[in-house]
C-alpha cells in the first residue's frame, strides 16, 4: 500500500471531533481543601522523596549546612539563601561548568498532592540544567500553593507564560536495568523538598 493511500486511510477513519470535558467537575470533587500538604508528604515520602516543614529560611540554612560538608559546591535561586552562588550570576555559563555542584535549591509556586509532583519552570531554575545536573536537588514551596490533582495543575499552568517547565516528583531514578531500582541514574540523587509554613 503506498503512503498515500495508508494516510488517506487514516484521515478517512478518524472519530469526530469532540469539545473537551469540563474539567470544573473536578473542582467540586477534590476542592474540599483536605489537608493537601499530609497528602504531598505520604505521597512524595513514598517516592524517595524528603519532605520538611520549616518556618524559615533560617530552618533551611540549617537542614542544609547539616546535611552538606562546608565547602561543596551548592547553587540557589533565592535570595533568601545568598549565603550561597546564586543562580542568576550563573545563568549564562556553559552547562558543563556545572558538572561539579553537589546542591541547587530552587523555589516553585506549585505542588501537585496526588503524585508529589513540583512544577518548575525555567524561570524557576535559572539555568534549564540546573535541576538535573547537581546531585542533590532542594525546592522550596508555600504550603498554600499546592493543588489537589494534576488536572488542576493544568489548568494553574495552561494558560501561564512559559518557555520551558518540568514536572519533577523525586529524585532520579529508573528500574530498566534487570528491574532492579537505581536511584539517582539520570539526575539528582535525592529530592528535599521544604515547605514554608
Amino acid at each position: 500500500m503506498s503512503r498515500e493511500k495508508i494516510l488517506a486511510a487514516v484521515k478517512f477513519n478518524q472519530p469526530a471531533a469532540l469539545p473537551l470535558p469540563d474539567m470544573e467537575v473536578l473542582n467540586t470533587l477534590t476542592d474540599v481543601r483536605t489537608d493537601l500538604v499530609s497528602k504531598y508528604k505520604t505521597i512524595a515520602t513514598a517516592g524517595g522523596s524528603f519532605v520538611y516543614e520549616v518556618n524559615g529560611f533560617d530552618e533551611i540554612k540549617a537542614i542544609i549546612n547539616n546535611e552538606f560538608k562546608p565547602g561543596v559546591k551548592i547553587i540557589s535561586a533565592l535570595d533568601e539563601l545568598s549565603d550561597y552562588i546564586y543562580a542568576e550570576t550563573v545563568k549564562h555559563e556553559d552547562g558543563h561548568n556545572f558538572a561539579d555542584v553537589e546542591l541547587t535549591v530552587l523555589r516553585t509556586k506549585l505542588g501537585v498532592a496526588e503524585n508529589g509532583a513540583l512544577w518548575l519552570t525555567e524561570k524557576d531554575m535559572g539555568s534549564r540544567v540546573l535541576p538535573f545536573i547537581a546531585q542533590h536537588l532542594a525546592v522550596v514551596i508555600g504550603k498554600d500553593n499546592f493543588v489537589p490533582t494534576m488536572a488542576q495543575a493544568y489548568q494553574v499552568i495552561g494558560a501561564a507564560d512559559y518557555g520551558y517547565g518540568a514536572f519533577i516528583s523525586g529524585p532520579s531514578k529508573t528500574a530498566d536495568i534487570e528491574q532492579s531500582l537505581v536511584i539517582g541514574a539520570h539526575g539528582p540523587r535525592s529530592l528535599s523538598v521544604f515547605i514554608l509554613s
